[in-house]
């Protein structure tokens, strides 16, 4: 019925305008006997490592569809980000809005006119020079949420060439991991549920600036 595959950072989903490496180049690689390849049921920014769930069929993939618009099945990232909340666990709650008109573009903003946006935090650990490693939860799934809601929070993530801080010293590699994925697929069979291990980029980073996790 599905695939969870732990994608790399710096592979994007789609096809874009560039040359760069995709998931849709590869994905008929992952057929394994069906007459047709694997389609995504969610997506993840190119950056963004970690859990991406696959239906292997329409069947599949209309399901996994209805689940994830109704709040069914839970997302969990991890985030390193420069700085830290003031309180150790909460909800962020600021509705988004794209930034233009422009479709081309997918960058979003804080609008008080836009969608409902809702996501759960718990601090992991503290680093040292200010660094934080973050559970992130959405409760919502907008367009870059977790990005938008960590840096109008006062705390970037690592690496985010868009909503980060634009420091010649940050990291190339956005440090947002999609850690796991809950999936309720069949109500009379086990939750399946799939924990993706870090990317070395983040272990790295987490090694040198002292920010402790279990695995």
């Amino acid at each position: 019925m599905l695939l969870i595959i732990n994608k790399p950072s710096g592979i994007a989903v789609h096809r874009g305008m560039g040359q760069g490496p995709n998931l849709e180049a590869i994905l008929k690689e992952l057929a394994f006997g069906l007459p047709n390849p694997p389609q995504l049921a969610h997506r993840l920014d190119a950056g963004t490592s970690g859990c991406l769930v696959l239906g292997r069929h329409k069947v599949a993939l209309k399901h996994l569809g209805h689940m994830f618009q109704t709040g069914q099945i839970k997302k969990t990232y991890w985030a390193v980000v420069n700085g830290s909340p003031e309180a150790d666990e909460g909800v962020i709650d600021f509705p988004l809005a794209k930034q233009s008109a422009d479709t081309r573009r997918w960058w979003m903003k804080v609008d008080l006119d836009g969608q409902q946006a809702l996501t759960e935090y718990r601090v992991l650990s503290h680093g040292d020079f200010g660094l934080t490693l973050l559970e992130l939860s959405p409760i919502t799934g907008r367009t870059h949420q977790l990005r938008v809601h960590c840096q109008a929070m006062g705390f970037p993530i690592l690496g985010d060439a868009i909503y980060g801080t634009r420091d010649k010293l940050e990291p190339s590699h956005l440090h947002l991991h999609a850690r796991s994925v809950e999936i309720p697929y069949n109500p009379k069979r086990p939750v399946i549920q799939v924990v993706a291990p870090l990317p070395e980029h983040i272990i790295d980073t987490c090694a040198e600036y002292n920010l402790a996790y279990e695995e």
